[in-house]
């Protein structure tokens, strides 16, 4: 097989929930998408354009309706959720989800860790482990790496949110895929893990994709915007064109592509 540089490959992607019913509603339609390695991917769209469903389209969270999905080179389409996860790290919106609350810091890094591993019945965690996770905890600039034993639960919702960054890229997944994860924080927490999530993926050069609702953070972020609209890209702004574009250029860009006005007071008011 021919050396390709693309990480993802969506395939006239389609999911219908609730078919044939008064609730049927068309979440994703003929969605075709291709990410290629390093990308940087920053997502918006109205409430209801696709956003989440996508992700979870990719992450196996249900079966698509039609369509493929291939993930470097390997056809993924028909893989189980489960076994799909050793390919993505994801974060998501709820610093609560995606970490165990009663276990502590370092158990918790380790069950990221050693998510791909095969480490038999062994539970210990090794003095070279607990190296990596301080050096890894260092990075965050929390002051995390002296409180290893601290219990998850007892953190805040940056601090949890953090760590679930540094968790889902502790073991270098694929892709990561980012679920509006600072939409529950406060603007300054917030500010402080975007600018902590643009670092790690510059360093450790993720292919990343971000949901948000932020249409300044959408295009200060990454290397490529797209814009969902009705369970479909309507945009896909790179390059020079990203570095130039203002949010009354998105919008009116928007406007244009959909034949519509964009309405998500929640997106424009951040």
């Amino acid at each position: 097989m021919a050396e390709t540089n693309e990480m993802l490959t969506l395939n006239q992607i389609c999911k219908t929930f609730n078919p044939g019913t008064i609730n049927e509603k068309i979440a994703l339609n003929h969605l075709t998408l291709h990410i290629e390695k390093g990308d940087f991917i920053t997502v918006i769209g109205g409430n209801g354009a696709g956003k989440s469903t996508l992700m979870n389209a990719i992450t196996g969270v249900f079966q698509i309706d039609s369509g493929s999905i291939i993930l470097d080179g390997e056809d993924i389409t028909s893989l189980s959720e489960y076994k799909r996860a050793k390919f993505f790290g994801r974060v998501f919106q709820d610093p609560m989800t995606g970490t165990a609350p009663n276990m502590e810091i370092e158990e918790n890094l380790a069950l990221a860790y050693r998510r791909t591993k095969s480490h038999g019945l062994r539970w210990r965690i090794s003095e070279k482990e607990r190296i990596l996770y301080k050096e890894a905890l260092a990075r965050l600039d929390l002051g995390l790496e002296n409180r290893m034993h601290a219990m998850v639960g007892l953190l805040s919702g940056g601090q949890r949110q953090a760590l679930t960054l540094l968790m889902a890229t502790l073991e270098r997944p694929k892709m990561l895929l980012l679920d509006e994860h600072t939409a529950a924080l406060d603007p300054k927490t917030a500010d402080k893990v975007l600018h902590l999530t643009d670092e790690i993926v510059r360093e450790d050069q993720l292919t990343t994709l971000m949901v948000t609702h932020n249409m300044k953070n959408a295009i200060e972020y990454g290397n490529r915007l797209i814009m969902m609209h009705e369970g479909n890209v309507i945009l896909d702004i790179r390059g020079e064109e990203k570095k130039k574009l203002t949010v009354e250029k998105l919008l009116a860009q928007f406007t244009h592509a959909s034949g519509s006005e964009f309405a998500n007071d929640r997106t424009l008011l951040s």
